[in-house]
């Protein structure tokens, strides 16, 4: 573990950060080139590039924060080299971001307060993003430095409630209005449950294999420089594949959606709308819009709206409060914006100047549709809530994309983070969870529960955190070899899972209201 990168290496890392850098500018400039723009002052697109830089570099921390536990039982099995291991895993991790979903990115910015989203494009916006974004890299950082393996997950979803909170306070609101607490908890929820699942079910398959495969090999300590039988390096290569792969696909989304929302808010022309959906996308979305106000006339007043829909229906998302023109505002907005996309005939034919304010009008009907959904004194039936589905996915179809060199550029960050940095986190997990040293069960056990785990939650569209599932999965196994845990390590882990949120809350929310002083 102590080769290191070596000359070459060294001036390989070097030229790949430099022309990973080169194809990002490069991407904003064909795209807003291709969208008409006009450059007229450069001080947006200098604080677009030094935003996008800094949510690359999260990546590139998160890389060898967390992706360190993929590579700890291949490195502690000698089933591969170390520096074979994290270029093996890096790739991995590369290829779960390009053939990653998107649906991660956009659930954790769900849960930013609706009004910071819509003015990404303004200082509170780009407060807002430089806050959670220095705030999660900073606890990463710290944690890293430690030799904690800690989430990064949370550390990020703490970051965002501490920006929501401050956000509120700063405007005279209670706290607890600044974040989609619904949505926190399903978040909440998974990161709580995940690592307990990850304990639990590595134990319990541990103690499987010690019945059904009665190879003593299997259970003994590696001899040092000794690579194990072919079939269980086969098999702890393969995991340490799955769970790079895995950990790609998952956290690889939370830098694309934070990139997205930049993109949104400072080049809106090019990036608010997606303007390659197919030709029949303005029939499909005018049939699903006439459908959906037919199901919301039914449980709602049809008078016509008098006012700002747009108005009526973001306090609505704030505030949680249905009254009796919440239902009215959202089919007036839902038939101007259909209007709107009929007039222009295709996504791709919305001016420039018109392109922020339709994705914001779309963004506002499908929170206020997701949430109106869910309002027990509306109860929908089941095919109307099939309607309310489909109206919504037809609006995301217009503002939940993500370009592909976004996909490229935070794979590349993430391939590159997991080469460099993260023997502290190895250590941890190999050598200071148990008492004794890892075995090669007990490693195929942990990082085929993580592997299922995390796949599992990026199919949902859920975070969860590599670390701890694979941390608490090494711990599972060794407790159930009796093997003894290092207290030591298991109350750092626990003291690190205690604080992330309150630290990262706290120091998010502290950075978002002095950045809204300065920007």
């Amino acid at each position: 573990m102590d080769q290191g990168l070596g000359v070459a290496g060294t001036i390989g890392f070097a030229a790949s950060v430099i022309v990973a850098i080169l194809y990002v500018a490069y991407s904003v400039y064909v795209d807003a080139s291709a969208a008409g723009i006009q450059a007229t002052t450069y001080l947006p697109f200098m604080l677009l590039f030094i935003a996008l830089l800094i949510a690359l570099g999260f990546e590139f921390v998160n890389g060898f924060h967390d992706t360190a536990n993929a590579v700890a039982t291949v490195i502690y099995t000698n089933s591969m080299p170390a520096n074979v291991a994290v270029v093996w895993s890096g790739f991995f991790n590369f290829l779960g971001v390009l053939l990653s979903s998107g649906a991660v990115a956009f659930g954790i910015i769900s849960l930013l307060p609706v009004e910071l989203i819509l003015q990404v494009g303004s200082s509170a916006g780009f407060a807002m993003v430089f806050a959670l974004l220095f705030a999660a890299i900073a606890w990463n950082l710290a944690t890293w430095a430690l030799g904690i393996p800690s989430s990064s997950s949370r550390t990020l979803i703490g970051s965002i409630i501490g920006v929501g909170i401050a956000n509120a306070l700063m405007h005279g609101r209670s706290g607890t209005a600044g974040v989609d607490w619904s949505k926190a908890t399903d978040i909440g929820k998974a990161l709580l449950l995940s690592p307990l699942l990850g304990f639990t079910a590595a134990a319990l398959l541990f103690l499987a294999l010690k019945v059904l495969v009665r190879n003593k090999a299997l259970y003994e300590a590696p001899k040092p420089g000794v690579a194990p039988p072919l079939w269980i390096r086969s098999l702890l290569i393969f995991t340490c594949t799955g769970v790079s792969f895995a950990h790609g696909s998952n956290d690889g989304q939370k830098g694309m959606g934070l990139i997205m929302l930049i993109l949104i808010g400072t080049v809106p022309t090019a990036y608010a709308l997606n303007r390659a959906v197919p030709a029949q996308y303005v029939a499909e979305f005018h049939g699903h819009t006439l459908a959906m106000n037919q199901t919301m006339n039914s449980h709602g007043s049809a008078a016509a709206f008098e006012g700002d829909p747009r108005t009526a229906l973001t306090r609505y998302i704030a505030d949680k409060t249905l009254d009796p023109q919440t239902v009215p505002a959202l089919t007036a907005l839902a038939a101007d914006i259909d209007s709107q996309v009929g007039e222009y005939g295709s996504l791709a034919r919305v001016p420039a100047d018109k392109t922020r304010n339709m994705r914001n009008d779309m963004y506002i009907a499908a929170e206020a549709v997701k949430r109106l959904g869910k309002e027990p004194s509306l109860n929908f039936a089941d095919d109307e809530t099939k309607t309310l589905d489909r109206y919504k996915s037809s609006l995301d179809k217009a503002t939940r994309f993500i370009p592909t060199w976004v996909k490229v550029a935070v794979a590349f960050a993430l391939g590159l983070g997991t080469m460099i940095g993260w023997k502290r986190i190895v250590v941890t997990v190999g050598e200071k969870i148990g008492k004794s040293h890892l075995t090669y069960a007990q490693g195929a056990s942990a990082e085929l529960v993580a592997m299922a785990t995390i796949g599992a939650a990026d199919a949902f569209g859920m975070p969860v955190s590599t670390t701890h599932v694979l941390s608490s999965g090494v711990a599972g196994t060794m407790t159930a070899n009796q093997s003894g845990l290092q207290m030591s390590t298991v109350r750092n882990l626990l003291m690190a899972w205690v604080l992330t949120l309150p630290v990262s809350i706290t120091l998010a929310g502290s950075l978002y209201w002095v950045f809204s002083k300065i920007f």
